[in-house]
């Protein structure tokens, strides 16, 4: 699915980067796989992971979310980049408040939902692209 959208890099934004349900999302076993198909893997969920204390929309306002942003948007400025957590709709997770960020700042982002759908973020709401 990466490949079919030309992504270059993956960042991983889970705050605890393992699953015993999904074992291919393992971040050694999914960071071995990526290589295997020429494509990055960085973790960034240090930064950026969801879980916080006092919500995820209270965090984006810290130093530490604005410093995983800024790591996050270094790798988009020099490939094809997509971020990634362990919940398969954004809109349910902490990747809606990453996007939305990334919005204010200029960026286009999409969510690859299915193989062959993209869907635009505009700042809290998505609009569906069929590239």
């Amino acid at each position: 699915m990466l490949q079919k959208h030309d992504i270059k890099m993956l960042v991983d934004v889970r705050r605890f980067p393992t699953s015993r349900k999904h074992p291919q999302f393992q971040k050694e076993v999914l960071e071995k796989s990526l290589r295997r198909a020429n494509i990055g893997y960085q973790w960034l969920g240090d930064l950026l992971g969801g879980y916080r204390t006092g919500g995820y929309e209270a965090y984006t306002r810290t130093e530490t979310f604005q410093q995983g942003l800024q790591q996050l948007e270094a790798l988009a400025q020099q490939q094809n980049t997509a971020f990634m957590c362990a919940e398969l709709l954004f809109f349910r997770c902490h990747r809606r408040f990453i996007a939305d960020k990334l919005v204010e700042r200029g960026w286009r982002v999409y969510h690859i939902m299915e193989k062959a759908k993209l869907y635009q973020h505009k700042g809290g709401r998505h609009e569906q692209d069929n590239r």
